[in-house]
């Protein structure tokens, strides 16, 4: 059977999500077929008003509604904790231990993509840096993200700023017989004192 061309273009559009092969969005497209006129225009108008009213933060690069987020304008500006995207904020949030800041790099460094310095918001951060005691290096722990975080430490440690890098190693509730040998020697070299 031929799908419809609206359908069609529906299942098209949610395949560019990320994630979403072309069975799911063939799910999410005929869900969408089932919704109530009323709900169809409340899911458009999120996408609408999403796209409309999110901003980066002028301070901090994170998503926000206001041209300051609330975590720039109500934390301890000392400490900046450095990360790839707006999600890893989230992840961070999550905890609720973290008092400090943000700064959203919008990306890593990666020679091999033409990705560079100027090419992520490395000026942006290195302004902010009045005040602050610590920088957190919170990129992943891949070769881009710790590539970033070597780069920007270079940067940073000569002007008398202490840069931290989060820890890594074995993750809670998996086995040491599983590790591979990066992560176990990242984990050796990260252990702390009980």
């Amino acid at each position: 059977m031929q799908t419809l061309s609206p359908l069609a273009r529906l299942i098209a559009q949610f395949t560019k999500l990320p994630g979403v092969g072309a069975k799911t969005a063939q799910r999410y497209a005929y869900k969408v077929v089932h919704m109530s006129q009323s709900e169809v225009e409340e899911f458009a108008q999120a996408l609408i008003e999403t796209k409309d009213k999110i901003r980066y933060c002028n301070v901090c690069g994170n998503y926000t509604d206001t041209d300051v987020c609330d975590i720039c304008r109500t934390r301890d500006h000392s400490v900046i904790c450095v990360v790839k995207e707006p999600k890893d904020v989230v992840a961070f949030e999550k905890i609720k231990d973290y008092r400090g800041v943000y700064h959203v790099l919008h990306g890593t460094l990666n020679p091999l993509a033409g990705i560079g310095a100027d090419d992520i918001a490395i000026k942006p951060l290195l302004a902010r840096l009045a005040d602050v005691k610590e920088v957190i290096m919170a990129t992943n722990p891949d070769v881009e993200g710790e590539a970033t975080a070597v780069y920007l430490a270079r940067l940073i440690k000569p002007m008398g700023i202490k840069v931290t890098r989060l820890a890594s190693g074995i993750s809670m509730g998996s086995d040491i017989e599983y590790a591979d040998e990066v992560t176990l020697s990242r984990a050796l070299a990260d252990r702390k004192e009980l």
